[in-house]
């Protein structure tokens, strides 16, 4: 078989490959909840075989892709386990698996209208109907993003672009004062690697104090605007949090924006993992204010539970978008450049991402993914009350589906009962810091949890003893 037969085999050699891939990958999928969710892996044991791959020679790829399964399933946190309770990134949902073989076998380069104008108009149509469900006013708009990172990269770039028409050739020089940011003491830190990329440094961020139970002190905010100010320095936006990564807390959304209208500010939120309950009525209020951004910030991979990698971000502001990325290049065929990716955003390069929550969303529609999320709210009050019953206590007020506790008196430090959790391989959870002190993270987003993966936690934590 030549090396050109390897890489691009015929119709019958990629069918055969395919289905037997298929079949392996759903042993896999049939046999998770039967295997440690925490890795159990001899690293060093791996390593040697892993050194052992060379590629001085083909290999049968049947056996190296066996060789790859077999080694994550037992060398990683398995997110795709229902006693996995940890941070935000859940099973994925079967059509933004069936989206990602879509995408790899046509594998459309989406920077551009004219190269892919289907995959551009199908992730464009998304987009609008999620800024619709967010309360943006019609016309809103953005893209999909490698993830919450990159879209809050992105609500930076323009609010900087916003605030200085010289930011975009001058850089942060072009401010007479240093520009600043102001976020919550409790939100997701990539806003200081944001700083530092966007030129303005890190010193840039205000990490505004919180009031105790988890929300940004609209009290602390103003403040530090007044005194920023009357130090010469420019407030440039304000960045609000719908569902803290420690403890799915919100920010006072109204009352930031209001701070932000008065002092001109563009205003953002973060609403990486909250903002899935734009799905469910009974729970859209959590969300009350969001509609008043100027950008907002959501990632599918998240509580939309596609496949890793597609982030959202969104915007009432599609011109300032286009001023940020604005670029000429002569082997571009730029025939729409209102629709051309490379121009509205910081990819260039871009994978038909969308069609995960295309799919996912058509298939389950607004209704399936209300269920999905009011369903892993449930299963949350389902461990807070059984876990509270033994004595555990509970201590953040979220409204979405996590619970931070502190073992009952007496019973020893939580990191001690994680990590019991963590080495039995049954259940995972995390340890994190919520209002200074340590605390027990569970977090369900997994739609394969049930009310058994709960209660066999409650179990566990019941049973582990100092």
């Amino acid at each position: 078989m030549t090396i050109n037969q390897i890489l691009f085999p015929t119709a019958q050699t990629r069918q055969a490959i395919d289905d037997r891939l298929s079949h392996k990958l759903e042993d896999m999928r049939k046999y998770i909840g039967e295997r440690s969710v925490s890795p159990n892996i001899d690293l060093d044991k791996f390593r040697q075989s892993l050194m052992s791959q060379t590629f001085d020679q083909p290999e049968d790829l049947n056996r190296l892709m066996d060789w790859v399964m077999e080694n994550l399933a037992h060398g990683m946190v398995h997110m795709t386990h229902p006693g996995c309770f940890g941070l935000f990134n859940p099973s994925p949902a079967f059509p933004a698996e069936c989206a990602d073989r879509i995408a790899s076998a046509f594998n459309p380069q989406i920077c551009v209208w004219s190269h892919a104008p289907v995959a551009v108009e199908i992730e464009k149509h998304v987009i609008a109907q999620i800024a619709h469900r967010a309360g943006l006013p019609e016309g809103s708009g953005g893209h999909f993003t490698s993830g919450g990172a990159e879209a809050n990269n992105t609500a930076v770039i323009c609010a900087l672009t916003a605030a200085e028409p010289n930011y975009a050739e001058q850089g942060a020089r072009a401010f007479a004062g240093q520009p600043r940011l102001y976020v919550s003491a409790e939100s997701h830190l990539a806003w200081l690697k944001i700083a530092h990329m966007t030129g303005i440094g890190r010193e840039a961020v205000r990490l505004i104090e919180t009031d105790g139970q988890g929300q940004m002190n609209v009290q602390a905010l103003e403040q530090a605007i007044k005194t920023d100010v009357a130090s010469g320095d420019i407030p440039i936006m304000i960045a609000a949090t719908a569902g803290t990564t420690n403890a799915g807390m919100v920010d006072p959304l109204h009352a930031c924006a209001d701070i932000a209208e008065h002092h001109a500010l563009w205003y953002h939120v973060d609403a990486a993992w909250g903002g899935a309950l734009i799905a469910s009525a009974k729970y859209r209020s959590v969300l009350d204010g969001i509609e008043r951004t100027d950008s907002i910030t959501i990632d599918a991979h998240k509580w939309f539970a596609t496949t890793m990698g597609a982030g959202m971000f969104l915007t009432q502001h599609t011109p300032v978008l286009a001023e940020a990325f604005r670029v000429a290049a002569s082997y571009m065929p730029s025939s729409n450049v209102v629709d051309d990716l490379y121009v509205n955003s910081i990819q260039w390069s871009r994978r038909f991402v969308g069609l995960r929550l295309f799919l996912s969303l058509g298939a389950a529609g607004w209704s399936g993914y209300a269920a999905h999320v009011e369903n892993s709210i449930d299963l949350i009050d389902r461990l807070i009350e059984k876990l509270t019953r033994a004595g555990w206590k509970h201590v953040n007020n979220s409204q979405m589906a996590v619970a931070c506790f502190t073992p009952p008196t007496g019973a020893g430090p939580v990191e001690d009962h994680v990590e019991r959790i963590v080495a039995n391989g049954q259940s995972w959870v995390s340890i994190a810091r919520f209002e200074g002190r340590a605390v027990m993270r569970a977090c369900v987003t997994n739609g394969r949890t049930t009310k058994t993966d709960v209660d066999q936690l409650v179990r566990l934590l019941i049973e582990s003893k100092s």
